[in-house]
């Protein structure tokens, strides 16, 4: 036969503190997806455990002598809706239910559960949060909202391997989309970087090539570094405007002249002016040259 393997039983510090990263990752919705972190707890045993015990909202401090005057005229008035009395004070059910059957026993301690009339599912007429009468395989019992078996000085290896794979799945905090989208960014980075290797090589062994457009998939498709995207050229209206576009030629050509005069070409002027003096000193340069090599030839002369 083959052996049936119950999810449940109390919860261990390991599960505690993998259920709160899981849920500080996926959120208080996908529970399915917590779960799957936990070998031995099902979706709707983490939820549990999480509002019943680990949610920081919760409150866990002493009662007040207010709250329980509180608790008790809410218990007379909603008997039994211990869920609609815990909204009220920040405390889950089984705190309610655990602090009425203090307040109770302090009255007359020889009551039983029976004769004060507390009915529901057992997860509500809980034992105390701080039992530590919890076993592990125990059935039946409301392990959600009990403190945590506190861990072994060497885990199992069951513990291990959970707690090896939920650190590398929470590590991952990329999705398959993100992977992917960042994997194809690096791949089109590097055909970039190659093409443009590729280009530089062939440049400097003399041989100019230029980026070819990609090729059109259809007819109309937009060469976006060619052509002018969506452009609509106006029609032609019912009047000449040959002398209205003559005047914007003739003072486009007079507003360039100005701010050419006013030293736009200041530095075309300041090259040309630099050759012409190169120039210049390079002839008086040879001029003497020339006359120092006739005035040698003439003493040579002389000489002889």
């Amino acid at each position: 036969m083959v052996p049936v393997y119950v999810k449940g039983g109390a919860w261990s510090n390991v599960e505690d503190q993998i259920l709160k990263a899981a849920v500080s990752k996926y959120g208080l919705q996908q529970w399915t997806r917590v779960a799957s972190l936990l070998a031995k707890k099902t979706a709707k045993q983490a939820k549990a455990r999480w509002n019943e015990y680990l949610d920081p909202r919760l409150r866990k401090e002493d009662w007040s002598p207010e709250e329980d005057e509180k608790l008790l005229n809410l218990a007379r008035l909603l008997p039994n809706q211990w869920r609609s009395i815990a909204e009220s004070f920040g405390r889950t059910a089984a705190q309610c239910v655990e602090r009425y059957q203090t307040l109770l026993d302090e009255t007359s301690g020889s009551m039983s559960s029976n004769d004060l009339g507390l009915t529901g599912s057992s997860a509500e007429n809980a034992v105390s949060i701080g039992s530590t009468s919890v076993q592990v395989g125990d059935l039946n019992i409301d392990a959600e909202t009990k403190i945590a078996r506190p861990d072994a000085v060497d885990l199992d290896d069951d513990e291990k391997e959970m707690l090896s794979e939920a650190r590398a799945r929470l590590a991952n905090t990329k999705g398959k989309k993100a992977t992917r989208k960042e994997r194809e960014k690096m791949l089109a980075e590097s055909k970039r970087i190659a093409l443009l290797q590729k280009r530089r090589d062939l440049k400097q062994a003399g041989i100019t090539t230029k980026l070819s457009a990609p090729k059109k998939k259809y007819a109309t498709q937009k060469d976006y570094n060619a052509d002018i995207v969506f452009e609509h050229r106006p029609t032609e209206g019912f009047y000449d405007t040959s002398e209205e576009i003559q005047a914007n030629d003739k003072q486009l050509n007079k507003f360039e002249r100005d701010v050419n005069y006013s030293g736009l070409d200041s530095d075309k002027q300041r090259i040309k002016k630099r050759d012409q003096e190169m120039k210049r000193s390079h002839n008086r340069i040879m001029k003497s040259k020339r006359l120092l090599l006739l005035t040698w030839m003439k003493l040579s002369r002389e000489e002889n």
